[in-house]
């Protein structure tokens, strides 16, 4: 499927979650997405945002109980979310849709990054806040729930260990696709899916692996979180360095 393809798709596949019954939930995140390239994920965005919103500043902890902490959870669930939907458009038509387990998940990347083009310093600074030490736990817990919907909607049913180290692989090979796409700034995701291709290639054999690592499950999904972590905090260090 070519990459066109998958930008048309987008465009109409997007998920209408006004009609939600989060909805305060989520078009207060929403509108702090516009703050975030300034302000971060903050108390200040949040305040700004429900401003936006017409939203009374005292509503804020009755809409967002946990606070900004809260708000990144639902930004990354309306990401997951939203890639997904747009795969189920894109496998409805037969004719371009992607047959076999890397095919797919190579979908699902490229649509979840495409997606995230066009707020690409809302996902840096996302990724600045989840470095912090005290958001380890949900920096792992994001990028876990991220990797199992992405093998989950690929069609991975496995049952045993290998369902720790297919997501444990697949983990380093996300969190490696996301930093090219963050660092690259040709204004499109044809460089991003050739990058994601060799990596897939390197490990052309993910679906089938059926040797588990010898370490407890919690371990892997640790390993998936330092991750996710340390990216954040080598993408953190550039923006530094260039004085972003």
């Amino acid at each position: 499927m070519s990459v066109d393809r998958i930008k048309r798709i987008i465009g109409i596949a997007m998920i209408d979650h006004s009609r939600t019954e989060n909805q305060e939930r989520i078009n207060l995140t929403r509108a702090c997405m516009m703050h975030v390239p300034f302000d971060g994920w903050s108390k200040q965005s949040l305040e700004l945002a429900a401003k936006d919103c017409g939203i009374d500043g005292s509503d804020i902890s009755r809409i967002l109980p946990r606070g900004v902490e809260e708000a990144v959870e639902i930004y990354a669930h309306l990401a997951d979310e939203d890639m997904v939907l747009a795969f189920n458009e894109a496998m409805s038509e037969s004719k371009t849709a992607p047959q076999g387990m890397t095919a797919k998940i190579k979908l699902l990347i490229l649509v979840r990054l495409e997606q995230a083009s066009s707020h690409k310093e809302v996902v840096r600074k996302t990724l600045q806040y989840l470095r912090k030490p005290s958001h380890a736990k949900l920096s792992q817990s994001l990028l876990y729930n991220t990797i199992d919907r992405i093998w989950r909607v690929a069609g991975d049913d496995s049952t045993d260990l290998s369902f720790y180290t297919k997501r444990g692989l697949l983990g380093a090979i996300y969190s490696a696709t996301l930093l090219y796409f963050l660092a690259d700034n040709s204004g499109s995701i044809d460089n991003t899916s050739a990058f994601l291709d060799r990596r897939l290639k390197e490990i052309s054999a993910i679906p089938k692996l059926s040797k588990p690592l010898k370490k407890q499950s919690e371990f892997l999904a640790t390993a998936i979180g330092k991750t996710f972590s340390s990216i954040a905090k080598n993408i953190s260090q550039k923006m530094a360095k260039h004085g972003s």
